[in-house]
């Protein structure tokens, strides 16, 4: 357990940041899921889905909540999803 003020202050901001991490992650597979459902679906929404998706992907690297590489990786991914989706339909 934490012995010294400054230790104590890291507890608590620690606690914070992590419910504003955990927030943010949730948010994003939310979206992610939306769009890969949308597409799997076929829906003239897809693109929108996808366009929120990478948004929320950004938002979350810019926050550091996540890797820039691996919001990057995950927007190719899910383009490269939805432009096979595309091609195909």
């Amino acid at each position: 357990m934490a012995n010294t003020k400054s230790a104590k202050k890291r507890v608590r901001s620690d606690a914070r940041k992590r419910l504003r991490n955990l927030m943010v992650r949730s948010r994003v597979k939310t979206f992610i899921r939306k769009a890969e459902e949308a597409i799997r679906a076929g829906d003239a929404s897809a693109a929108e889905a996808v366009r929120l998706a990478c948004s929320e992907l950004d938002k979350a690297a810019t926050k550091g909540v996540i890797h820039r590489n691996n919001a990057a990786r995950r927007k190719s991914r899910l383009m490269a999803k939805f432009n096979k989706a595309s091609a195909a339909a």
